[in-house]
């Protein structure tokens, strides 16, 4: 199923599968949007997104790491 950037935990999920020894806030916005944007089903490629919501799945993302 696919998802977008409204889902930032299921981003931040899959990110932590996919790149589990990667400290999140070591990874500036642009990466991180590009790194969502190759993730398998996530499909808004529209590339409109914001800086926070991008913080927020760091912080998501750094949680499913603990």
């Amino acid at each position: 199923m696919s998802y977008g950037w409204n889902d930032v935990q299921r981003i931040a999920e899959e990110l932590a599968e996919a790149h589990p020894g990667i400290d999140p806030y070591s990874v500036g916005f642009v990466r991180l949007q590009q790194m969502i944007m190759n993730l398998p089903d996530f499909d808004d490629t529209s590339g409109r997104v914001g800086e926070k919501v991008l913080e927020a799945v760091q912080t998501l993302w750094a949680e499913e790491l603990d």
